[in-house]
């Protein structure tokens, strides 16, 4: 129980220590292994690791981590802890890479088996990767856990690859994440003095790639998750590369960030999730297959550097057209279709398309579907494999939302409730509550009062606006002279403005 320690810019914290607990390590191979019940961390390789490789081994009911590469913050340049923490670019060392060498690097697990982690600590996963560099996980099945599958905490330094795993039912018992999760939050991120919208405009180019010195590769792997998303690269998450992804039911994720590609991706039942991207993110999204229009959260026209020839899936419809819903969202997809995409036999997983398919004269290029999770036939044998979905289906009850969406007026400003997850994870808010502030007039009273598109109203003279009908309620109750506390939500903390009244 004595995980204290924090790990960058997060909410997680870490021991350092396990049922196998290697330090100062190098050319060691764990293999065949059963770890059963321990009751924190099953296996963690600690600060300064080198060529560790752990394969055949199966990990189940650990109360912490299953794996975890986790490094020492001394290692990392311009280190934060805090999540509201912030820093000057001034103040910044502008050397890209490490400090020391102490963290794990050319680490490989594989062919494991890694189900319910977590008993006792739910801020972990099978796989946790912190303050390490190429780090491969491939061939693992993972499952039955509270969070995410696989979790990349921050961009220091990448170079992982991360392909052939079978990742579902996860986030179980948590929320905002996915079946595998990362987030940056790296030495750009937040900065006080330059906004991260011109980062890519200037010399300030390379900030992103200052901690992502590598990137991130996901391919060939196959995600479930039916409490988030499938892929979930979260705050800031730069430099990944995403391609022959099979997401079986909560989509793609990319919130914030800089120079990630998401090619050749299908998107069962579900789409993509561009989440307030900065501007020249220089982001790629293009050859993917999706089930829906896309479902973006205040991301600016036109998105990113190319976003073109995807093919939205339309069951029956053998003639392709024009995807003039998602041109109008992307303000790009001059190529993309919509037809049906002619799987091979979805009905067994297998979404191949056949000969003929509009997908692949959009360039999309089949992949191999018979090759995720783990090999070893004693393994295997026992290994779960994720429930197929019905195509079409709708989305599970779980994340649908009884919130009424409808815009309303208030101070001049348009606002409506924050509803679904997606708004609760674009804001970064704990739970499904309060009013957002969808558009700030500069003649407003919302604007002299000093409020932003994006806020959400949590208060109104210390009263909680849970809902939009709470806020027009607290309106009418508030005096009509003097000055009003509003309570918002900004950069995943509270912040008290003053509205002179009334505040109708």
């Amino acid at each position: 129980m004595d995980n204290r320690e924090p790990l960058l810019r997060s909410d997680w914290t870490v021991y350092r220590g396990g049922a196998i607990l290697m330090t100062d390590a190098e050319n060691c191979e764990l293999d065949m292994l059963f770890l059963d019940q321990v009751g924190g961390n099953a296996i963690f390789l600690n600060k300064h690791n080198r060529k560790i490789t752990i394969r055949r081994t199966h990990i189940a009911n650990a109360g912490g981590n299953g794996v975890a590469f986790v490094g020492d913050p001394g290692a990392v340049r311009n280190p934060l802890f805090e999540y509201g923490e912030r820093q000057n670019l001034k103040d910044l060392d502008l050397t890209p890479g490490p400090k020391t060498d102490d963290y794990p690097a050319d680490c490989v697990l594989e062919d494991s088996l890694i189900e319910r982690t977590g008993r006792v600590e739910k801020q972990t996963a099978p796989v946790e990767i912190s303050m390490a560099q190429d780090i491969t996980v491939r061939h693992c099945s993972l499952y039955d856990v509270p969070r995410a599958g696989i979790n990349i905490s921050e961009g220091t330094w990448g170079g992982h690859i991360i392909e052939f795993n079978d990742v579902f039912d996860t986030v179980k018992e948590t929320g905002d994440h996915g079946s595998i999760n990362s987030w940056g939050r790296d030495r750009y991120w937040g900065l006080k003095d330059i906004d991260a919208n011109t980062l890519t405009f200037g010399p300030n180019r390379s900030l992103p790639l200052l901690d992502a010195v590598k990137p991130v590769i996901l391919r060939n792997n196959r995600f479930r998750c039916d409490h988030g998303w499938d892929i979930d690269l979260d705050d800031g998450t730069s430099n990944f590369q995403l391609y022959n992804n099979l997401a079986l039911n909560g989509g793609i994720k990319l919130r914030e960030g800089f120079f990630r590609t998401v090619e050749n991706n299908i998107m069962v039942n579900n789409s993509f999730h561009p989440h307030v991207w900065y501007k020249g993110s220089e982001d790629v999204f293009r050859n993917n297959i999706v089930f829906t229009p896309y479902k973006p959260i205040r991301v600016g026209q036109p998105w990113g550097k190319d976003v073109d020839n995807n093919l939205r899936h339309v069951p029956g419809q053998t003639v392709a057209a024009a995807a003039t819903e998602l041109r109008k969202q992307s303000a790009r997809d001059e190529h993309s279709l919509e037809a049906d995409a002619q799987f091979v036999d979805p009905a067994t997983g297998d979404y191949r398309v056949k000969p003929g398919s509009p997908a692949l004269q959009l360039g999309f290029k089949n992949f191999p579907m018979d090759q995720f999770g783990v090999q070893w036939p004693a393994l295997k044998r026992i290994a779960r494999t994720p429930e197929l979905p019905i195509l079409n289906a709708p989305q599970p009850t779980t994340l649908q939302s009884t919130r009424d969406a409808r815009p309303a007026t208030w101070l001049g400003a348009t606002v409506k409730n924050i509803v679904g997850i997606g708004e609760v994870s674009a804001s970064g808010l704990p739970d499904e509550t309060g009013v957002l502030i969808v558009e700030v007039p500069a003649s407003s009273r919302a604007a002299a009062a000093g409020l932003r598109k994006g806020d959400v109203v949590l208060k109104l003279a210390g009263k909680p606006t849970a809902t939009l009908q709470a806020l027009q309620r607290l309106s009418q109750e508030t005096p009509a002279l003097g000055t009003v506390t509003v309570t918002v939500w900004r950069g995943q903390k509270e912040l008290n403005l003053e509205a002179a009244g009334p505040v109708r």
